[in-house]
């Protein structure tokens, strides 16, 4: 008995058996990829990490090692507010801005007499004055948060060099710069209070019923609304988180420098919107974790460093930062429309 084939079906057959099954198992491994972002980070750091130990037999030491966590202490701190305000549909450019100005507060009232634990009260509470005007203006006010924060960011700084007149605050008393400098374990506290913000910022995220809203949110603001969410309460209540971890960044480099100086943290906004795309957070919302954010901060530290020890012009690496971050909004970007194919 023989089977007859139609010719046009024969055609068929060949290109799927060809052409389409390759491609699909492409692309599906590929999407398998994106599924597991921080899967995929880690290897990336830890084969990055390999090579740059036979490129330079330093970047492995203690002494260097510890240089990129301590580094990584200040923005890693702060993109775990972003990548939440992330979540949410959110943004904060003024994140840079606070971290001086809690630091300025913090030293100005030091050096005024004001006790230790009361200062940096004192500096928390100046940069959770600034994420709830943010949050007011975002929620209330229906502001568009690049316009808010981006105007925030400005009046801080001119706010800094009015308090501070311009001039740095320095000799911080020991009892404070011990927060930033002290070790135990030959490990310095940033790196300690690092570690213990990400676990408990990845935990709550994960677990918390109110902190997973901003997911609802992120996805879709009327439909969270109607569901009976507090849209409003958890936007402010975002702001002035990622206004906190900014200040509490801010005491450990003013602690660690032993001074507090009116513009650091210069910038710091867009390397740590950086690690949160590159962690897998979206512009457009819904989408991402603190550990995906605190792998991406991770990677821009490893990056920065072992360019520094390649030897590469501090000019070449702002460049190459600013290429990732194009890189990693296209890709979002990317993301987000096949997304919308698929729906």
């Amino acid at each position: 008995m023989s089977m007859r084939v139609n010719p046009e079906n024969e055609t068929k057959i060949e290109t799927d058996l060809t052409g389409a099954p390759q491609s699909k198992m492409f692309i599906n491994a590929t999407r398998a990829l994106i599924a597991y972002r921080e899967s995929v980070l880690i290897l990336v750091i830890l084969i990055f990490g390999l090579c740059m130990s036979f490129a330079s037999p330093v970047f492995l030491s203690w002494r260097n090692i510890e240089a990129i966590l301590l580094a990584l202490s200040v923005e890693a701190t702060i993109a775990i507010g972003m990548v939440i305000l992330l979540i949410s549909g959110g943004l904060d450019l003024s994140v840079g801005s606070t971290l001086a100005f809690s630091g300025v507060v913090t030293g100005l009232c030091l050096n005024a007499g004001v006790p230790v634990v009361l200062s940096i009260f004192l500096g928390l509470l100046a940069a959770a004055a600034v994420g709830m005007v943010n949050g007011l203006l975002v929620s209330k006010m229906k502001i568009n948060p690049f316009i808010t924060t981006l105007g925030m960011m400005i009046s801080i700084r001119g706010l800094l060099l009015v308090i501070a007149k311009g001039r740095a605050v320095l000799n911080l008393p020991e009892s404070f710069t011990l927060v930033g400098q002290g070790r135990l374990f030959n490990v310095q506290y940033p790196i300690y209070i690092m570690v213990t913000l990400v676990i408990v910022g990845d935990i709550l995220m994960r677990n918390s019923r109110f902190m997973r809203q901003n997911y609802y949110i992120g996805g879709n603001e009327k439909a969270a609304r109607l569901s009976g969410i507090n849209v409003d309460l958890v936007k402010i209540f975002d702001y002035c988180m990622v206004a906190v971890l900014a200040g509490i960044a801010g005491l450990l480099i003013t602690a660690r420098f032993g001074s507090s100086s009116v513009t650091v943290g210069s910038g710091l906004e867009l390397r740590v919107i950086t690690a949160a795309i590159i962690g897998g957070a979206s512009l457009s919302g819904g989408e991402g974790s603190v550990l995906g954010a605190f792998l991406g901060a991770l990677f821009m530290g490893v990056l920065a460093n072992s360019l520094n020890l390649l030897g590469v012009d501090v000019y070449w690496q702002r460049l190459i930062t600013g290429l990732i971050l194009i890189i990693a909004v296209v890709f979002d970007v990317i993301n987000e429309r096949r997304k919308e194919r698929h729906k």
